[in-house]
């Protein structure tokens, strides 16, 4: 039997209970024949936070809660299978261009996949937020949400951003969390989608922290002292992105090209910036590309032991996120919470969403 005594609340998952307790949300999860799935939904009703959907077949949940002594209660199971929303999914499937276009014969043999069946709950109202990839490779649950839920226009591709709390780091934020993008799906960004990451990564974490966050965009090079393409790929992008929080009055403090000590010591910037307002240390780091981003989040886990949560997945018109394999039963129940977070005020970030 798993240890099921839940770990203390920290920074980040205090305040995400909290506000969930005053506006709960329904949270889906695809791969609900999972241990650390299940216990991670018993703490989330637990805590008055989630109402956690498990998909997948109702009697092996529950022995495998019943072995280890894990209250279902307030937990739903569906079995896409035998869902009696299975037609209505299936019939609006097939009214959807891009299935039309690829062809498949039987439909219903792929709504039935958790993946698609929990996207299509989410976008079609039946869940506020989506969980997944605790026990597939990323591609099949990516490819699922990108089938199911409707991008965002203005934002180029989607992306992922990490949420970590680490109380032994003491540069950490000043909520003690950082936001890290993008940590999972877009190898080389140019400068439309490196500038696109950082504002909307900028605001998720204003809806998080409640104030104006403080958004860095990452490169080798501080302010010109390389020349680099790939540093002038970063300072063209954090123009953009300047540019567009002044059209749109967005409250978001963004800076780059700036080195990663800069971002995150103050002192550090006194020193390679000697000129400039003394800098408070980043909410939100922006990496230049998928290599950067994916090494120093894993680094920051497994090396210095930073909890993480997420991924959270933007630029779709619905909640989502994206837990790896590996994850802990304490990274599950943050990354619901996040996610159900999100949910909260989504459709008041991005009101072109509602469908």
């Amino acid at each position: 039997m798993p240890d099921t005594t839940p770990e203390a609340p920290n920074v980040v998952t205090h305040q995400l209970i909290e506000q969930l307790r005053r506006h709960p949300k329904r949270v889906v999860f695809t791969e609900g024949e999972d241990l650390r799935v299940i216990e991670a939904a018993a703490r989330l009703v637990e805590q008055e936070a989630v109402i956690p959907i498990l998909l997948g077949r109702r009697t092996r949940i529950r022995a495998m809660a019943g072995q280890n002594q894990i209250s279902l209660k307030f937990i739903k199971i569906i079995n896409p299978v035998k869902s009696s929303d299975l037609p209505l999914f299936v019939k609006r499937a097939q009214n959807m261009a891009r299935y039309r276009a690829s062809g498949q014969i039987d439909t219903e043999e792929t709504i039935i996949r958790p993946h698609y069946f929990g996207s299509m709950m989410v976008q079609y109202g039946h869940a506020d937020a989506i969980v997944g990839g605790n026990q597939a490779i990323p591609a099949s649950y990516f490819r699922a949400l990108l089938h199911n839920i409707k991008p965002l226009k203005d934002v180029p591709r989607i992306f992922g951003v990490s949420l970590l709390t680490a109380p032994h780091f003491p540069l950490l934020g000043e909520n003690g969390m950082l936001f890290l993008a993008d940590t999972g799906l877009i190898p080389q960004p140019d400068v439309t989608q490196l500038s696109s990451i950082a504002i909307e990564t900028g605001k998720l974490a204003h809806h998080f922290l409640g104030r104006r966050p403080i958004v860095d965009l990452l490169s080798h090079s501080t302010k010109g002292t390389s020349t680099t393409q790939d540093a002038q790929k970063v300072a063209a992008a954090t123009a953009l992105a300047k540019a567009r929080i002044t059209a749109e009055h967005l409250d978001i403090e963004l800076d780059g090209e700036l080195q990663a000590d800069v971002a995150i010591d103050p002192e550090a910037a006194e020193t390679k910036l000697p000129d400039a307002a003394r800098r408070k240390a980043a909410d939100v780091l922006v990496f230049p590309n998928l290599d950067a981003g994916h090494i120093s989040l894993k680094l920051l886990q497994h090396l210095a032991g930073a909890q993480v949560y997420g991924k959270l997945i933007l630029g779709l018109a619905r909640p989502a996120a994206q837990i790896p394999r590996t994850s802990s039963v304490e990274s599950i129940f943050g990354t619901a919470a996040a996610v159900a977070v999100e949910a909260i005020k989504y459709h008041e970030l991005h009101p072109e969403s509602d469908f």
